[in-house]
Order: structure tokens, then sequence, then C-alpha cells
């Protein structure tokens, strides 16, 4: 493990234009759950006639608006998370010069929390949320003090949150940020996710430079195409390679 530490420095200290991209993995350290493993949110028992899955679906959000908001509530809002050693790693590596943009398939807003500033959020944001007739922008905080469904005060319609639910496709804009940002990277650190959701795991062909990275606690189908391969929490490899650069 300190050789690949050692190693990670190395790779960092000669790169100069380096891409992030992660998964769930990054946020767990911070106290929310994941949605695969074993103990995921996916692999929770509701009580209910529909599993985890279809809650978070646009066709349960339009049909069950209700139920839907006190899923979401309850299981994809962390108020009270805050950034783990990796959020504050990849933030200080930003500011460094090293890291020029985070990629994440992440809806939590940690990485902006601990100060990263070129952030492409593939799936959106529980931060952000919006009328679907006027448009009109709301807080989390407005979502979670509504007492049913949260509705828009000019307009009275339902207010959404501004996240990639199941059926839906992502924002061009943002696909074609990461992409590009992936492109022109000269090192590429995967972390904190198995690569199993498409087309986010896609972008990684995107990637035409010199080293990839990849640190998760489990493998993925990639790490062939890997220069180095780390398998350990990722909050706690990036807190030891800080000490070391």
């Amino acid at each position: 493990m300190e050789d690949k530490i050692k190693l990670l420095c190395d790779i960092i200290n000669k790169s100069n234009n380096i891409v992030f991209f992660g998964g769930a993995g990054c946020s767990v350290e911070s106290g929310i759950p994941d949605f695969r493993s074993s103990d995921g949110l996916y692999s929770k028992k509701l009580g209910k006639n529909f599993t985890p899955e279809e809650a978070v679906s646009h066709t349960f959000f339009v049909r069950h608006t209700e139920e839907f908001y006190e899923f979401y509530k309850k299981n994809l809002i962390y108020r009270n998370a805050l950034p783990n050693d990796c959020h504050k790693a990849l933030a200080k590596l930003e500011q460094m010069g090293k890291v020029s943009a985070i990629v994440t398939q992440n809806i939590d807003g940690l990485h902006q929390a601990a100060g990263s500033k070129n952030v492409f959020e593939l799936h959106g944001s529980v931060l952000r949320n919006y009328c679907i007739s006027c448009g009109e922008f709301y807080d989390v905080d407005y979502v979670l003090n509504a007492e049913s469904i949260p509705v828009c005060k000019k307009c009275g319609y339902v207010v959404k949150p501004d996240v990639v639910l199941y059926e839906e496709g992502l924002n061009d804009n943002i696909i074609n940020g990461a992409i590009n940002a992936i492109r022109n990277a000269d090192t590429l650190i995967i972390g904190g996710t198995s690569l199993a959701v498409y087309p986010a795991a896609g972008f990684i062909n995107y990637f035409r430079g010199k080293n990839l990275v990849l640190i998760n606690k489990t493998e993925s189908n990639v790490e062939y195409k890997a220069q180095l391969v780390i398998h350990d929490s990722i909050g706690k490899v990036f807190a030891q390679v800080m000490k070391q650069l």
C-alpha cells in the first residue's frame, strides 16, 4: 500500500491536468449510503408496493408524487453531511493547479462544499429544485420543510428536484463539459465507483492521457487499462497522499 501511495503522489506531481471521476464511494465516508452495495439504498426493504429503484423514477414522480417525496426526503437528502478527506483533498489539489475538473455521479453537493469550483454533476443535485411550470428556483430547505409535496409560491405547480431520475436523460451541457474535461486530461483518477452505471461510466472511454488511476474498495472491469489500482477507502488514500505532497 505504501508503494502505491508513493506512486500516486509521483503521478500527481508530474501531472498538470488531472480530472477526477467519482461515484457514491466518495460520499460514504460522509455518512451517505451508496445505492448498490449489499446494505445500500436499493437493498432496503420498504414494506411498500414499490421498490427503491421505482421510487426514484420519472414515472413514479409523476404518478405518485406524494410517495416520491416521502421516499426522497428520507433517503436521498443528508442535510448534515460534511465533506470528508476525499472532497477536501480534491479541493486542495484544484487550488494547487493539479485538478482541473471533477466529474461526479453524486447529487449531494459535497465537492462544492469542500471548495471545488469546476464540478460537473452528471446526475444533478439535491440542493437545487425548480418549479416544473415557471422554473422558479427553490433550495433544499424549501423541499425539506414542505409538509407534503412542495409547490411553487408563484404559480402553485409542483417543485421538482434538479436530479436525474430513472427514465430521464442527462443534461447535454454537463455531458459535453465532462467529456471535454476527460478528453483533455493528462491523468484521470476514478474513485469510489465500480463503473456500473451507464451512460456515465462510458465517459472514461474518452480519456487519451497518460495515467489512469483507479481507487475503489471493490474491483471494476476496466482495471486492465489502469497504470495504478488501489483497493481501499478513497478518503484514507487521499489523506495519506496529501500528507506526502
